[in-house]
């Protein structure tokens, strides 16, 4: 007697990260309940297996759902906004004053909505996110039946959001309360940046985080700026002042890292301090080169995230492996660092380890979450194919993404959101950029 499962889905590759260099050629994974009950061949599935659907795809390789390890997915209403800009600038003359006048719980929605869009059409399942109204961010990242990661973010300045730290501790909390219990939904503490936060605000941050077990999702030495504000304000580099105030732990995600001493990679790596590298947004903020290689090699746990898209304008992190690879290969004069295979480990369980969440995704294993994604290597610029990992990496993209399955739900089939009005999506978000082009100075 055949069993019978949820979905059985044959490919011609699977590549499950976990063991390491491994791909499985002609291989199905069965799912029941929104979770892998196995990978076997797929003769052997067939024989076993009593599918109520299944899916062929002869030409695909299946990798675990990609993870957004850093996001301000709200701003993807204001991809293009403030383009060529550097970070201060780029803040303090066009973010923030658009943020102040146009954030609001309708913005993080309707915004967040259309980045979970694309990051779905994108290969994307998972992202961690840090922006005001969090709230909003999860009933968005909820109706597109994506996992999120939600930051409690904490700033010193006041916004529509909250007037002060304790107020937007106080709302990040009760936020968090509110969603209680909503499997797809996780939280951070996510205070801003060392040179918005004060040494006091960091306390009650490390409270929390520590009394409820929560990630500390942070900005740290992004710019050269950053650390001479530091050490005119308080003498010390930015990351020695989160040494002395007691951040420094497992649970600290240090979001870009891009400007760190050996000391300070070490400093991280004794810690046991992760670090989310976005080398899109370092590069088009001319923020610099993160040693990506220096702390892979220190022990350092090192994600991918995007960044928002108004300091990326994409939210892919197909393409975000690509060039951190080549980034790092090209700073460091070799050729061998961060091979294809570990950063497409960047972009699954290294991620998965940061967020607190590889019990559950990261790697395609039976007892885990069917978050499944599907890539075409038939195309004429994925031909021929003679390693799946390395193809993955340096040679398919996002449109190469065929199919997205988030707990076993198929979300994305033949390029297309099953869930989501993309016109619908598309007409308020052009809403939002005629509202915002108004004000904008001519």
């Amino acid at each position: 007697m055949k069993i019978a499962i949820d979905t059985l889905i044959d490919a011609a590759h699977v590549v499950p990260i976990a063991p390491v260099k491994t791909t499985l050629d002609q291989h199905s994974i069965a799912i029941e309940a929104g979770r892998i009950v196995a990978i076997l061949p797929t003769h052997d599935a067939h024989e076993q297996y009593a599918p109520r659907h299944c899916v062929t795809l002869p030409h695909h390789a299946l990798i675990p759902g990609l993870i957004n390890a850093h996001s301000h997915a709200a701003m993807a209403l204001m991809r293009g906004l403030a383009d060529d800009l550097p970070l201060m600038n780029w803040l303090q003359q066009r973010i923030w004053p658009t943020e102040a006048k146009f954030v609001g719980d309708e913005f993080v929605y309707d915004g967040t909505l259309l980045a979970c869009a694309e990051m779905l059409k994108s290969g994307i399942t998972c992202f961690n996110d840090m922006y005001f109204f969090p709230e909003a961010t999860a009933r968005a990242s909820l109706k597109a039946k994506m996992r999120a990661v939600l930051g409690m973010i904490v700033i010193e300045f006041p916004s529509a959001y909250a007037g002060d730290a304790d107020a937007y501790l106080h709302r990040g909390l009760s936020t968090r309360d509110e969603f209680h219990g909503e499997s797809l939904l996780s939280f951070c503490v996510a205070p801003h940046a060392p040179y918005t936060v004060s040494d006091a605000s960091f306390a009650k941050v490390l409270t929390y985080a520590e009394q409820l077990g929560l990630p500390i999702h942070m900005h740290v030495h992004e710019t050269l700026d950053e650390i001479s504000q530091s050490l005119s304000q308080h003498g010390v580099r930015p990351i020695e002042r989160l040494s002395r105030l007691g951040l420094l732990g497992p649970n600290l995600i240090a979001v870009h890292s891009v400007h760190l001493t050996p000391a300070e990679i070490q400093l991280f790596a004794r810690h046991g301090c992760q670090v989310a590298h976005c080398p899109t947004s370092n590069l088009k903020l001319a923020s610099g080169f993160a040693p990506v290689a220096d702390m892979l090699e220190a022990g350092v746990n090192v994600a991918l995230g995007t960044d928002g898209a108004a300091s990326n304008n994409r939210l892919d992190l197909l393409s975000e492996m690509r060039l951190a690879a080549l980034i790092a290969k090209g700073i460091s004069n070799r050729a061998d660092v961060v091979p294809a295979d570990q950063a497409l480990a960047m972009a699954t369980i290294n991620a998965a380890k940061m967020l607190g969440l590889d019990h559950d995704i990261g790697t395609l294993e039976s007892g885990k979450c069917a978050d499944i994604v599907a890539v075409d290597l038939s195309h004429i610029s994925t031909t021929p194919c003679y390693d799946v990992t390395s193809h993955l990496v340096y040679a398919a993209g996002r449109e190469h993404v065929s199919h997205v399955w988030v707990n076993g739900e198929l979300l994305v089939d033949n390029g297309v959101l099953t869930g989501m009005d993309e016109q619908e999506i598309i007409a308020k978000a052009s809403y939002w950029q005629r509202t915002i082009a108004k004000d904008m100075p001519t």
